[in-house]
């Protein structure tokens, strides 16, 4: 009885190689083979394809009387990905001939693993096998070898928690689309508005913080405080404040300092990074995240790296121990000095035998320099690797030590003041994530001095921050919205400069809206997208699923009522937001999509081509359009921009603009259309009639008087069809000779 083991990617079928002897082979007396998915290979049809033929139209169309969507209409449909098709056929084949099926992809806690290996066997028709699940902690051989011999058995894809809840989040987050023709069809289509759950969520907190920060009013107040010698100041919770300077009573003088305690207290290193954290530290050097999710993959297909887009902030003890030894050189690469790394037992705080690839953190192979790395994959590579180096070896150094100094006033018990006062740097020597932070410039760290002194104190309420990369990060990460993966990909696309239509402009870490991005976020108040809370209960949901108390047809019905209410709000909303921007809308071209025979693909093309000042253009029919779709060319008259009448002749082709793909009608001056007249219906500004034309067709020759010259002079000439020297179609030749 062979197993079929599927890893969720290459890297990871390596690594179980490694584990039990080879991608194929006997381990424990069983033989196996092991294949690897690319993850996702799969994805969600378009909606207009999972639905029945009548209802196509309605689901492919923008107009907001189609919704809301029925999700009982779907047959949730899952199609190949473009360029999956060799890795599926790869799969196929090592996995048709096997007894047992192992599902081998990672342990994450939103069932994304399972969901990838479900759907390829749900695709690939193998659910008469027998299943099972490895469930590891990480992919060092002793995890790995334990998973295999330890596998559980599985009774069906319906029966695996795991899988539902990803499947239930996958629909709801098709179903979400619906928020993004709502959105751009209120905003009278003047963008396309992508408001799914994350875009929204990232929306809605910059919006409101930059509406915070624009809007804060610099208004002092003036209070009676102390500051003794070494700079701590004294206030009390019982002064009152005032609006102007010269009300503030003068009734204190200097009194001596109460030292009330001293404590020792300790700060652990800082958590391992996810991506999110990492582009957001770099994000303040002007570093783009889409540049950070390119080099970091680079480094980790050489093995520079650890797998980046884990969830995991821990590494296991294997993870730990295997580099351990490397601890030294690594240190070196990135100018540690290795005396400040003591801590080389595993902190239970940072190594957990929990989650699957670890944290992100250096790989097993160690560049030979910061310069190395820069020279190889450009000026951008030695930031990511000193960053996660040094954030990975502060867990081996000391903690930070200080000494908490907590004090009165003699004379006025109720002013209080207190001064943290280091002993020890311990890891912040190493790396400090937050050295780069405001700090209070009132803060002092000498310890508390022996007198204070009265003044006046000039505050100011804190103005709430410009929102940044890394601000954004932690607010999402505090509400749970999306991996740090899924983050730092979504803010690169939604900050993409050369995207048509982005939400948001990044400029070294800090954060403005684009355009579409105020039109999006003027449209979120009061609609369910535009609450913080939906992720909360799609989290929420996704549990219910997973235990089996909710179906995710259960789950899912309450969005149709959403997506009625917001549209509503929206439209609502559109109005003042219409006024506040100054913004009036837009007619979108007309766009006919279909299956563009030669390549099998689902294209949009527009309908209207060729229009100028002198000529409205040609609509291309359905007919028409079906022809350029099957690949076929269409003719049909036209005006150029010269007023000069021609037929044009062209097919539908591909193209690339601004690195974005796109399908267009495209003529072909050189082609003639074989079914066209080589006569026009005007030439030189004379109209031929129906009887000059068929017998011009004939190749008879005719004679015209009335023929307009460039510059206006009428004159006559013999006209006859032929073709002229170095010309292969056929055209009117002018014959002045003869009559």
């Amino acid at each position: 009885m062979t197993i079929g083991i599927l890893t969720e990617k290459p890297s990871a079928s390596r690594n179980f190689a490694a584990a039990l002897g080879g991608m194929t082979g006997t381990f424990n007396g069983e033989p196996y083979v092991i294949a690897a998915a690319r993850g996702h290979l799969y994805e969600f049809a378009d909606p207009s394809a999972m639905v029945a033929p009548a209802l196509a139209a309605q689901y492919k169309s923008w107009e907001l009387e189609h919704l809301p969507w029925s999700p009982a209409d779907f047959t949730w449909k899952r199609v190949m990905k473009e360029g999956a098709q060799a890795t599926v056929m790869a799969i196929k084949t090592a996995l048709s001939k096997c007894d047992e099926i192992v599902i081998a992809t990672d342990l994450d806690p939103s069932g994304e693993g399972d969901l990838i290996f479900w759907a390829i066997i749900d695709e690939l028709k193998l659910h008469g096998k027998k299943f099972s699940r490895m469930e590891f902690t990480d992919e060092a051989a002793p995890s790995l070898q334990k998973a295999f011999t330890a596998r559980r058995a599985v009774k069906s894809m319906q029966s695996e928690g795991a899988f539902l809840m990803a499947d239930f989040r996958t629909k709801f987050d098709l179903l979400s689309m619906q928020w993004t023709r709502i959105a751009t069809k209120s905003a009278g289509q003047r963008a396309v508005l992508r408001q799914g759950r994350l875009k929204s969520a990232m929306l809605k907190l910059v919006g409101d913080q930059l509406k915070a920060h624009n809007d804060y009013k610099k208004i002092p107040f003036y209070e009676n405080r102390f500051r003794d010698e070494n700079g701590v100041l004294y206030s009390s919770a019982e002064e009152p404040s005032f609006k102007d300077k010269d009300d503030v009573p003068n009734k204190y003088t200097t009194s001596p300092v109460v030292l009330d305690s001293r404590t020792n207290k300790r700060t652990a290193p800082p958590k391992l990074l996810d991506l999110a954290g990492l582009s957001g530290l770099l994000s303040s050097k002007g570093v783009k995240a889409a540049m950070v999710l390119s080099i970091v993959q680079k480094l980790y297909d050489d093995q520079y790296l650890s797998y980046p887009r884990t969830e995991d902030r821990t590494v296991t003890t294997a993870q730990f121990n295997d580099l351990l030894p490397l601890v030294d050189k690594i240190a070196a690469v990135v100018g540690v000095d290795t005396g400040l790394l003591t801590q080389r037992t595993p902190r239970k705080t940072h190594v957990k035998d929990t989650g699957a690839h670890g944290a992100n953190r250096p790989g097993l192979k160690v560049p030979e320099s910061l310069d190395w790395l820069k020279a190889k994959y450009g000026p951008i590579a030695p930031m990511i690797y000193q960053t996660l180096a040094k954030n990975y070896l502060a867990m081996l150094a000391e903690d930070y030590l200080y000494e908490r100094q907590e004090g009165h006033l003699e004379k006025y018990p109720e002013f209080k003041g207190a001064s943290n006062v280091p002993k020890s740097l311990g890891f912040k020597a190493v790396f400090d994530a937050d050295a780069s932070d405001d700090k209070d410039e009132d803060e002092s760290t000498a310890g508390l001095g022996t007198s204070a002194d009265p003044f006046i104190h000039e505050g100011f309420p804190k103005r709430p921050e410009h929102p940044s990369m890394k601000w954004l990060m932690k607010q999402l990460e505090k509400r749970d919205v999306g991996t740090g993966a899924t983050r730092t990909s979504t803010y690169a696309e939604v900050t993409n400069e050369k995207a048509k239509f982005p939400l948001l402009a990044d400029t070294r870490g800090k954060i403005t809206m684009a355009e579409s991005g105020e039109m999006g976020y003027l449209l979120l108040p009061g609609t369910h997208i535009g609450d913080l809370g939906v992720t909360e209960f799609v989290q929420g949901e996704m549990k219910a699923v997973a235990a089996g108390a909710k179906t995710a047809d259960q789950a899912l019905s309450v969005v149709a009522g959403w997506i009625a209410e917001d549209i509503k709000v929206m439209q609502d909303n559109a109005v003042s937001m219409k006024k506040a921007l100054g913004v009036t809308d837009v007619v979108v071209r007309e766009r006919y999509t279909g299956f563009w025979r030669p390549t099998g693909e689902e294209v949009s093309f527009n309908r209207l081509w060729g229009t100028n000042t002198h000529w409205a253009g040609h609509r291309f029919s359905d007919a028409e359009c079906e022809q350029l779709l099957d690949g076929k060319a269409v003719s049909f008259d036209a005006v150029s921009k010269m007023k000069k009448p021609y037929t044009a002749v062209g097919t539908l082709e591909a193209g690339v603009y601004n690195d974005k793909p796109y399908h267009a009608f495209k003529p072909d001056f050189g082609k003639a259309d074989p079914s066209a007249s080589p006569v026009p219906k005007v030439l030189c500004g004379y109209t031929f009639s129906d009887d000059e034309r068929k017998r011009l067709e004939a190749g008879e020759k005719v004679f015209i008087d009335g023929l307009k010259s460039s510059k206006g002079k009428l004159f006559a000439s013999t006209l006859y069809v032929g073709t002229k020297q170095g010309e292969k179609r056929k055209s009117v030749i002018f014959d002045f000779g003869k009559k």
